[in-house]
């Protein structure tokens, strides 16, 4: 079943930019697709439009059979998006009142938002920084509260704009691990990125972008080494002719 089906998509800013050029691709739901791109390319005007966040010139976007436009809460529902700026989502002043903003937001009981921020602490490990200021904690742990406030919004879901931006190897590490954590629950990953090193040896997929275009889909391993030809830096393993292994390892 395709969860995500993209039809001739394209974006045109105001000020006359074409950010995306008639893209057309379908997702199937559990997939963990790498979209990958120099910067420009349109990955993240790509994923800003499977939530609504930004709204096609011309073409549609369908999840689970309907379409965005005709209904933006549902798609904000399906869709959690996290940003290359963890801090931009942040609005509570402790980790636990900013895990509740989102199901409040949906109007649902206290009970039911309680258990909803329990459920996303424990999954991310945060549960001993409930009460703790949400704006002390390292890199690694608000790209963690980020995922934990899009998990209580209980997506199907779950797209990362440049989740490794600014993080440190344990940072790095720990995220990747939620990531893969998310994926082996069920959840369908979009992973936006320039830098494939951290996360392609987890896809099942790998679409190269180059000025609005998709110019490369397919199994990672088929077209990894062809990365380069379009401003992607291909990851070491690869260029030295080495199986690319996961930095969990």
């Amino acid at each position: 079943m395709y969860i995500i089906e993209i039809d001739n998509l394209s974006h045109r800013f105001e000020d006359g930019t074409l950010g995306l050029d008639s893209i057309s691709l379908q997702i199937r739901e559990g997939a963990f697709v790498v979209v990958a791109g120099p910067n420009g390319s349109g990955k993240t005007t790509l994923i800003r439009h499977l939530n609504g966040l930004l709204l096609p010139t011309t073409g549609s976007i369908k999840l689970a059979g309907v379409s965005v436009q005709h209904d933006l809460l549902r798609a904000r529902r399906l869709v959690g998006m996290m940003f290359q700026d963890a801090d931009s989502q942040i609005v509570g002043e402790t980790v636990s009142e900013d895990v509740a903003f989102g199901p409040e937001n949906l109007q649902l009981d206290r009970n039911q938002i309680n258990k909803r921020v329990k459920q996303a602490l424990i999954a991310v490990g945060l549960t001993d920084f409930a009460d703790q200021s949400s704006h002390l904690l390292s890199g690694g742990e608000k790209r963690r509260l980020a995922i934990a406030g899009i998990l209580a919004m209980e997506p199907k879901v779950i797209a990362f704009d440049e989740p490794f931006a600014s993080l440190d190897y344990p940072g790095v590490k720990q995220v990747l691990k939620q990531i893969l954590v998310l994926h082996r629950s069920g959840h369908t990953i979009l992973v936006v990125t320039h830098d494939l090193e951290k996360v392609i040896a987890h896809a099942d997929r790998l679409i190269i972008m180059q000025k609005g275009h998709i110019v490369r889909d397919g199994v990672p391993a088929e077209i990894v080494n062809a990365v380069e030809t379009f401003g992607v830096r291909a990851p070491c393993a690869s260029l030295l002719g080495m199986e690319v292994r996961s930095w969990l390892h």
